[in-house]
């Protein structure tokens, strides 16, 4: 059924697509085509770069470390990260988690890292040292931001006294034999073997905010671990945030979560040039999906999981 929505979404027999269902207790399914852009076919087992979907992991990691007792989300962003000037007091974990911070983003952070020559993790902390005061007010407003997720992951090294990459393989990634998956630092724009991105406009090397490189197969396991509980954080993470003044979102840890027509959906999307992603989870159905697309459309993206989430649990009301 999912081969016979991907034409009227927009996509070609040759456009480079993957995408992966699983309902019930049966194992995903995939369907692939197209080629990478060093000619490669694009499979459920190619290595790509994941952009944001990497926030659910870095989101599960301090969530592991809150369960723990080594990380407060109320505790402030000054706590963990004193290089930073002094408005950090007033930002909250939870804040960074829920993208109420108030850090800049979009072209208030392009232009603080115009100074520097690569978008690593280095480089973001060292731009928001450059920054006066925040665009916005901690707590008061929904705004998406990167820059969150980076000092997020900061802050989980931190708490955890190791590297992100070596926490989340030991604690996220080898536990659910997810053994291909990664974060990546460089300096190579990506890691061996991976399905490279223009090279005009390479992914960036900060961690928290991206850095993922997985495939459609362990994205897939990834939703079923969340289904699962199997790190025994789900509940957590599934726990949409609010605004200081108690305005609840509908953005949880790193997950969009919405509640229609008795279904209750679980989503985020990535996109970068020459990447667009969608991960997707509709709990009451017991069924999931992973789209991955090597090209900027992000809206036949979209189109597509609409579409996806319907086939998989009709209702009269839209997505």
């Amino acid at each position: 059924m999912t081969a016979a929505l991907v034409e009227p979404a927009g996509y070609g027999p040759t456009d480079p697509l993957v995408i992966g269902v699983r309902q019930g207790s049966a194992p995903p399914v995939f369907l692939a085509s197209g080629r990478t852009a060093t000619g490669e076919p694009l499979t459920a087992g190619t290595t790509v770069y994941t952009a944001s979907l990497s926030k659910q992991i870095t989101a599960a990691c301090a969530a592991l470390l809150v369960r723990e007792g080594r990380l407060d989300t109320e505790s402030p962003l000054a706590q963990w990260m004193p290089e930073l000037p002094g408005w950090a007091d007033a930002v909250r974990v939870r804040h960074l988690i829920h993208h109420t911070s108030g850090l800049p983003e979009g072209v208030h952070i392009d232009e603080l890292l115009r100074a520097e020559p690569d978008r690593t993790t280095a480089g973001v902390i060292r731009a928001l040292a450059r920054l006066d005061d925040l665009p916005g007010k901690p707590g008061t407003e929904f705004r998406y931001c990167n820059a969150g997720y980076v000092c997020l992951a900061v802050i989980v090294e931190r708490a955890a006294g190791q590297p992100l990459p070596d926490f989340a393989r030991e604690h996220v990634f080898l536990p659910l034999a997810m053994v291909t998956t990664r974060y990546w630092s460089g300096p190579a724009p990506h890691p061996p073997g991976a399905a490279p991105l223009d090279p005009l406009s390479p992914a960036p090397l900060s961690l928290g905010d991206g850095g993922v490189w997985s495939t459609a197969q362990e994205l897939m396991r990834w939703n079923e671990a969340l289904d699962r509980d199997e790190l025994g954080v789900s509940a957590l993470l599934h726990t949409p945030g609010h605004l200081d003044d108690g305005t609840p979102l509908s953005y949880a840890w790193a997950l969009e979560v919405r509640t229609e027509a008795c279904r209750r959906i679980y989503r985020h999307g990535g996109s970068w040039p020459g990447l667009s992603t969608q991960l997707v989870r509709i709990a009451d159905q017991d069924a999931s999906f992973v789209i991955v697309a090597l090209d900027d459309d992000t809206d036949r993206t979209v189109t597509l999981a609409i579409a996806m989430v319907e086939e998989l649990a009709p209702s009269s009301e839209p997505w």
